[in-house]
């Protein structure tokens, strides 16, 4: 456990060694048309430094090096053992340099650096270790034969992958999608996201020291518009994976249709509802975790808990409780190690979350606490958590998802009406449900439209659970043994003997 200080973390920022460059076959190069863009940190408005733009040229080059090294052998027709061998040291290497990923992380995307050390560089590293350790133990399968034949059913890596990651949690998203991705023997095009490129961008050397061939994993900074276009469009592309917004998703699927049928996987958007019911066990730890829920990591996570479903005979004694919750999360500078609210990743973000305060103002819900930009002076975008109460499902804060710290609490009478709620909604990612009577948690559970479903607590569960979404939230799963799903292709090879 570190003990730097918020002092130490700035002057550490100060000497911080910024690269910016694309990673193609094992080496840091500029975007073939030189173009650069900024990166600006969100926590004081700095420039952090520049960074390659790469585009459809870039593109090109990274798949013809991924595919030249699928093709060669030196990974995908590596020992299982030994890429897990090789996997398990680049885990530890993120390890080995966790504070200065953390910090990049937080300067980059506006997290408070507590989160960044104690959740995202430990997460990340356990998604390419847990990947690395299984993949010697996934056995592939015989199948009921005649005496006279032999058939055999294999799993062979898909070849080369992009993926095109968010920028919410930069550093894990895309360890997530790495870890079963290399391991399974593929090559792969990373694209982070322009708003926080510079994790992906530190840990493709990493990946070489750790011993993973030149042109395995190769890391293109840009625009969606640009270089995210030309890896969905192309035709040497096998897979595209991608954890982002419903709209960008949908856009995938059909560039996927316009060029190679390439499988397209997505985790997208949620609009999660946590279901509160008077027989809750605790109101106390509901109320605590309806708090985090929405304000951690400032409200910009996929599953944040952004509907708030109450039963009515507890609301008036419940919305108080978690108005007191959430007063332990207030936004502060990201670089203090007591902050629990960081910044929102951009200036757009920031705009975009505050005109939905005021689309829930418009649509005449009750704003019971914060609502407003605050901390203007440090030169970050910062928005307090926000309460609205009186919120009808079909308000515009209720059915999209705002990416930022804003609650909408609904009332409701029975359980039936709980879940129609809950379900009303394009997205089902994940849901959570709190009651002491365990019939009614396993029928709720079982009647919501959702990846994930949690009871009696939020955002449960570990690299063993799948991740993703029913409906518009996506389809495959990150995590677990499921997740290798999307990097390999089944083959039947049937043989008379």
């Amino acid at each position: 456990m570190t003990t730097l200080t918020r002092s130490d973390w700035e002057q550490r920022a100060q000497q911080l060694k910024i690269e910016g460059r694309a990673f193609i076959n094992g080496e840091y190069t500029d975007a073939v048309s030189k173009e650069t863009f900024e990166c600006l940190s969100p926590v004081d408005g700095r420039l952090l430094g520049k960074v390659a733009s790469c585009d459809s040229a870039d593109a090109q080059r990274a798949v013809e090096n991924a595919r030249a090294t699928f093709e060669s052998g030196a990974w995908s027709r590596l020992a299982p053992a030994k890429r897990k061998a090789v996997m398990i040291r680049f885990a530890g290497l993120l390890k080995q340099h966790a504070e200065e990923l953390a910090l990049l992380e937080t300067l980059d995307m506006g997290k408070p650096i507590s989160d960044s050390l104690n959740i995202d560089v430990p997460g990340a590293a356990n998604a390419l270790s847990w990947s690395g350790e299984a993949i010697d133990k996934i056995y592939d399968e015989v199948a009921a034969t005649p005496h006279n034949q032999l058939g055999l059913v294999t799993r062979e890596a898909v070849g080369v992958v992009g993926a095109i990651v968010p920028w919410n949690f930069p550093l894990m998203m895309a360890c997530w999608k790495l870890g079963p991705a290399l391991s399974t023997g593929n090559s792969v095009i990373l694209k982070p996201s322009e708003k926080s490129p510079l994790t992906a961008i530190r840990i493709a050397a990493l990946a070489v020291e750790a011993g993973i061939p030149a042109g395995v994993l190769n890391v293109l900074p840009g625009y969606g518009h640009t270089v995210g276009k030309a890896l969905a469009l192309h035709n040497d592309v096998d897979t595209l994976v991608f954890t982002g917004s419903t709209k960008i998703a949908k856009q995938l699927l059909i560039y996927s249709g316009e060029s190679n049928m390439k499988r397209v996987w997505l985790e997208a958007g949620g609009k999660s509802p946590n279901i509160v019911f008077a027989d809750a066990p605790d109101l106390h730890a509901a109320a605590k975790a309806a708090a985090s829920a929405i304000a951690f990591n400032q409200g910009e996570v996929c599953t944040a808990g952004s509907r708030l479903l109450v039963e009515r005979s507890i609301k008036d004694t419940f919305l108080p409780l978690v108005i007191e919750a959430l007063k332990e999360w207030k936004p502060g500078n990201p670089l203090d190690p007591s902050t629990t609210v960081g910044a929102l990743v951009d200036t757009q973000q920031m705009n975009t979350v505050l005109s939905y305060i005021q689309s829930g103002h418009s649509e005449g819900a009750k704003l019971v606490t914060g609502g407003k930009q605050i901390l203007q002076e440090t030169g970050g975008t910062y928005v307090e958590p926000t309460i609205f109460d009186g919120v009808s499902n079909a308000m515009k804060i209720a059915q999209e998802e705002i990416f930022g710290p804003v609650l909408s609490v609904i009332a409701f009478d029975t359980a039936a009406e709980a879940i129609k709620i809950a379900n009303d909604t394009p997205y089902g990612l994940a849901a959570a449900v709190w009651t002491a009577d365990i019939s009614k948690a396993h029928l709720t559970a079982k009647a919501l439209r959702a990846g994930s479903v949690w009871v009696n607590q939020y955002d449960g569960g570990d690299m063993t659970a799948p991740f993703g979404g029913f409906k518009q939230s996506g389809n495959g799963r990150d995590k677990s043994l499921h997740a290798f799903d999307k990097y390999t292709e089944l083959k039947s090879t049937w043989i008379k003997l």
